[in-house]
């Protein structure tokens, strides 16, 4: 079935979208420092003449970073894109793309003028048939070139600053495997030297919104590649579960009958070759990823180290969670204390909220515990378990929003790790995609979870803790207003009884000055408190 799906999936071949526009990679483009292709529809750079778009100086963030790298000019995802291009294509209105070909996301139509709010589905709750198509459409990613996109097989320094560009072709899926790693990769600093304390993915503010773009992109993705426009990203509910549910030939592959490290057979996703996960052989050699296959899928979920993740995330480690007000906190990085995405990243402890990196737990407890490829930052996207992890990691982010209505301001705007301040963009997307623009809710993207839909007693707590949240935040103040009032009350009291006093010894001249008696009973005094 899935052979046939694949065959015919190939017919509707469609461009993909993800890191380096191949129409900018070139030595015209590096040199001139410009990537602002036609659009297709007008002829016109950035479809300037339809009014889509037009080619402008990417502007940068100036706010200071956190301490963690203190480095400057060393590492080609600094102040990105500007190593590359410092002109791209700024979108107007609706419109999004590298050419701004595109409609944002939670938009549709011929001038992307329709609002869309598509679900994503637990995979346990797909039918048979939507289940096998998924799958289908995973392999289909995995065996078609990406047409619109290249990889860099090279620094710029080792291109000759532009002079002579070094890129490859790369599979849509694999694309976005590349993009996972070059995000978190270490920086080459010459020689054998690298700095390993550098993520622009990761450990930091910017790993929720990152995930969240990059889902949408892979999920706009799949729609293009199959033309299947109401695809979405099934999700993994892994909440109280006493073993890995998908780790079968029915969904994301069983375990190899002789090899408990390998795939089974039965799985199309035995047969997958890995890329990027030899991250100590590029940093001796000083070079990048060239996405060349290295090997099969590696699993062997549950027989990982206990003491570093003894069990699988729980619904009560979620709700504590949850009930975490501050986005982020101190050092903003994965030494933070009661903070939410520190908390959900996994690198404090899901009771306490306080940082403990020797242990693993929520987002970061999944990974570990599949004790393979995707146990290993860089390259765990390779494992396609990756996507239904993260979707579900996603849908905790997009409760706590909900619950607690951050403003934008809640997310920091300086001081944060490399590359994760609010108005920096997210490497290494082109388009460009800053890290504040993805720290909303879903249905302002165009998609929901469909058990964030279910009108349970849950969604009404999450609907009231808000709101419970500012009363505890302004109690002290009510108490505070109410005693003023009492006293003000009771001063006005005692000037009116006063007054009623000096009008009863008040000659009959000089009453018509006071409040009439009619109308006296008709006033009211009304405390601005």
């Amino acid at each position: 079935m899935l052979p046939f799906a694949l065959g015919f999936l190939l017919a509707t071949l469609q461009p993909s979208r993800g890191q380096f526009p191949r129409v900018c990679a070139n030595t015209q483009s590096l040199l001139s420092k410009e990537c602002c292709p036609p659009w297709d529809g007008d002829g016109s750079p950035c479809g300037q003449l339809s009014r889509r778009g037009s080619c402008q100086n990417i502007l940068l963030s100036q706010a200071p970073l956190g301490p963690q790298f203190p480095f400057s000019g060393v590492d080609d995802r600094e102040d990105w894109p500007s190593v590359f291009y410092n002109r791209t294509c700024r979108c107007e209105g609706n419109f999004m793309g590298f050419n701004c070909g595109e409609c944002k996301f939670g938009f549709s139509g011929l001038n992307c003028t329709e609002r869309q709010v598509k679900t994503r589905r637990n995979i346990f709750q797909l039918t048979t048939s939507e289940k096998n198509k998924f799958l289908a459409y995973l392999n289909l990613a995995k065996n078609i070139p990406s047409e619109d996109y290249v990889i860099a097989t090279g620094t710029y320094t080792q291109m000759n600053n532009g002079s002579n560009p070094m890129f490859r072709d790369i599979n849509v899926y694999d694309l976005f495997v590349w993009m996972h790693y070059y995000a978190s990769r270490d920086t080459l600093l010459g020689g054998s030297n690298v700095w390993r304390d550098v993520d622009f993915a990761h450990e930091a503010p910017g790993f929720l919104p990152w995930h969240r773009a990059f889902l949408l992109m892979w999920e706009r993705q799949i729609q293009r590649i199959t033309g299947d426009e109401n695809f979405t990203i099934p999700y993994w509910d892994w909440r109280d579960a006493e073993d890995c549910g998908v780790c079968n030939d029915e969904y994301m592959g069983g375990r190899h009958p002789t090899n408990p490290n390998l795939l089974s057979p039965a799985s199309i996703f035995s047969s997958w070759q890995v890329i990027c996960t030899r991250s100590e052989e590029y940093n001796s050699q000083q070079a990048l990823c060239s996405a060349m296959g290295e090997g099969p899928i590696r699993r062997n979920p549950g027989n990982n180290d206990k003491s570093r993740t003894p069990r699988l995330p729980s619904s009560a480690d979620v709700e504590f969670c949850l009930s975490l007000t501050q986005y982020e906190s101190g050092t903003m990085d994965k030494m933070a204390n009661y903070s939410f995405r520190n908390t959900l990243e996994g690198f404090a402890d899901p009771q306490t909220a306080i940082s403990n990196p020797a242990q693993s737990s929520l987002h970061n407890a999944l990974h570990i515990y599949m004790n393979g490829s995707m146990s290993q930052v860089q390259g765990s996207a390779n494992d396609p378990i990756f996507v239904i992890h993260h979707a579900f990691v996603d849908s905790i982010f997009e409760r706590w929003l909900r619950r607690h209505r951050p403003m934008l301001e809640v997310y920091p705007a300086a001081n944060a790790p490399i590359g994760h301040n609010r108005e920096n963009y997210m490497v290494p997307f082109i388009p460009l995609y800053r890290n504040g623009e993805f720290f909303k809710p879903s249905r302002e993207l165009g998609y929901d979870y469909e058990y964030l839909q279910e009108p349970a007693l849950e969604s009404f707590q999450d609907f009231l803790a808000p709101y419970l949240q500012q009363a505890r935040q302004i109690w002290p103040w009510l108490v505070g207003a109410a005693v003023f009032g009492g006293i003000v009350t009771a001063v006005l009291t005692g000037l009116i009884r006063a007054c009623r006093k000096k009008k009863g010894a008040t000659s009959s001249e000089i009453q018509p000055l006071l409040v009439e008696s009619e109308d006296y009973n008709n006033m009211t005094y009304q405390s601005n408190f």
